[in-house]
């Protein structure tokens, strides 16, 4: 409900899509619905990192009179497994550890 009397608000987001979407979310909604759905909205182009793709799609719902509907672009958005890294970790043997306290040993004697 901060997102209703933020002095800044207009300054939180990131495009101007976010402002009209919001200003549309609290013609339809009420105000907590409104302000929760913008905040996840908000909270979902940064965890994805798709601020710019999510302000498209959020004018194309704003020239369709339409609402945005969160459920389908978290999954229109959510991070894709094939395009991960794969990361293999290789851990080093505990006798090259033992090879720098001997080291240590002989330098200490």
């Amino acid at each position: 409900m901060a997102l209703l009397n933020l002095v800044y608000r207009d300054q939180i987001f990131p495009r101007e899509a976010y402002r009209l979407t919001f200003d549309r979310l609290l013609e339809q909604l009420t105000q907590r619905e409104a302000c929760k759905t913008m905040v996840e909205l908000l909270n979902l182009a940064h965890e994805r990192n798709r601020e710019a793709q999510l302000a498209q799609a959020l004018e194309q719902c704003v020239a369709d009179a339409q609402l945005p509907d969160l459920d389908a672009l978290c999954s229109r958005f959510e991070a894709k497994p094939a395009s991960m890294p794969k990361v293999n970790v290789q851990l080093a043997a505990l006798s090259d550890y033992e090879v720098l306290l001997d080291v240590e040993t002989e330098v200490a004697a």
